[in-house]
């Protein structure tokens, strides 16, 4: 068989990656994983996580293959899904859950819990996923798969780059159509919300299901179908402000690539953290150089010293609340956070990932999730702090919360909700010499 020159790059680059893990190993010195371009942790002033030797990963950036009969591709994790997906739709077929900015790697989208639009029937891009190669702390190559390995396939979801360096994934694609027709639903309370949410997601017939609450008693609900022709197609990317369109339309079609990436532009809302950025004129001089996530992210981290002299960053994290407890969780957070928009993404998980602990599982109390995204909350109050507010309640109602932002937990609490058993037996056959940074590293951060 015919080996591709991409495919004798990546044997090159993996075997050279081997090697100077082996020579590492040794030193018992933890390295810092640089997979190269923007990183999507949320950036945070003095952060202390991605501070030590860097290990080189940018060459890891290659789609190795797509197998458009049988719908499934390869690649290495540092692919952005932006250049992924326009790849993928050059054959019809769409990876199955697009992160919603173009710079997110697959890498970062399995260490890091992404989800999306699809989840709702397809779960986390990760979930897709058929094989992992990785490399060891020790330099050793494995591949794992749900039949090879299943514990350590599972518990490189959501490892935050902890436990071994992912270099090559096999995921599966679905088919896909050029266009997206989009149906906008006004209702006015929460009860009304979480009724239309819940009868959409049991009928199924839709392709994409999100919301967006705009206000107290202003909540869209946002059903995406493929079609292939349109009247008219929008265009999010510079001028105009993709979330505002959902509160001021009942319908609209995007492009394939458009509707996937409608966030990037703003970077969620980012963007209205400098309030002239949303304003026509000041986008169209400004925002080829300003919008989008990469760029957003860049200026904020040249912007650091500058955010570091605040208190406290502002709240940029996701919670996943049990189904079951949103109108809980709603009624807490209007009357506490009262911060919009407020994203709603709904999350099926497959079965219990074995990095969750089975106590907080049952706390869960079913496979139903809504991820609450809350994007640049002011944390300036001196006697409360938003953040941990947010991590407490989310505690409380049986919720996940997301590490890549500023985290409080004590030791007993996080290991009430991550199975710190099923992850030491994992730390132990992937990096014994501790190499990569322990996960407990994220317990408490800010």
């Amino acid at each position: 068989m015919e080996i591709s020159r991409q495919q004798l790059s990546h044997d090159q680059n993996l075997e050279a990656l081997s090697a100077k893990l082996r020579s590492l190993a040794p030193l018992g010195e933890p390295v810092v994983i640089d997979k190269g371009g923007v990183r999507h942790f949320v950036p945070l002033p003095r952060d202390v996580r991605f501070r030590g030797p860097r290990l080189d990963l940018s060459r890891f950036r290659q789609l190795l293959r797509i197998d458009a009969d049988a719908a499934i591709a390869e690649a290495e994790p540092g692919l952005s899904f932006g250049e992924l997906a326009r790849a993928t739709l050059a054959h019809g077929l769409l990876p199955a859950t697009v992160p919603e900015l173009e710079g997110i790697s697959l890498g970062g989208a399995v260490a890091g819990c992404s989800v999306e639009s699809m989840s709702f029937k397809l779960g986390g891009f990760h979930d897709s996923c058929l094989e992992y190669e990785l490399v060891t702390g020790i330099g050793d190559v494995l591949r794992c798969s749900p039949t090879q390995e299943p514990e350590l396939f599972h518990m490189i979801h959501g490892s935050y780059g902890t436990l071994a360096i992912l270099t090559k994934l096999r995921f599966r694609l679905l088919p896909a159509k050029p266009l997206v027709r989009m149906e906008y639903r006004h209702v006015a309370t929460v009860e009304r919300f979480q009724a239309e949410l819940s009868r959409e997601i049991e009928r199924g017939d839709a392709d994409f299901i999100d919301g967006i609450v705009h206000g107290p008693a202003s909540f869209v609900l946002c059903l995406g179908r493929f079609v292939d022709s349109a009247p008219y197609v929008s265009d999010y990317r510079w001028l105009h402000v993709f979330y505002k369109s959902t509160l001021a339309r009942r319908e609209d079609y995007l492009s394939t690539l458009d509707y996937c990436f409608r966030y990037d532009a703003e970077c969620h809302w980012l963007s209205r953290t400098a309030p002239p950025l949303e304003w026509l004129p000041v986008r169209m001089v400004l925002g080829k150089a300003f919008l989008g996530s990469n760029n957003l992210i860049r200026w904020s981290k040249v912007l650091e010293p500058i955010l570091a002299r605040r208190r406290r960053p502002d709240v940029v994290c996701d919670v996943f609340i049990p189904a079951r407890r949103f109108e809980e969780f709603y009624s807490w957070y209007a009357a506490r956070f009262r911060f919009w928009p407020l994203w709603i993404v709904p999350y099926r998980v497959p079965s219990r990932y074995p990095w969750i602990a089975p106590e907080q599982w049952q706390r869960m109390g079913g496979d139903l999730f809504i991820d609450c995204a809350i994007y640049g909350r002011p944390n300036g109050d001196p006697a409360l702090d938003y953040s941990e507010l947010l991590e407490e309640k989310t505690f409380e109602l049986g919720g996940l919360k997301t590490l890549i932002s500023r985290n409080h937990y004590s030791e007993e609490r996080f290991w009430q909700i991550y199975d710190r058993e099923a992850y030491e037996r994992a730390k132990q056959r992937l990096d014994p010499q501790g190499i990569l940074p322990h996960l407990e590293s994220l317990r408490r951060v800010g």
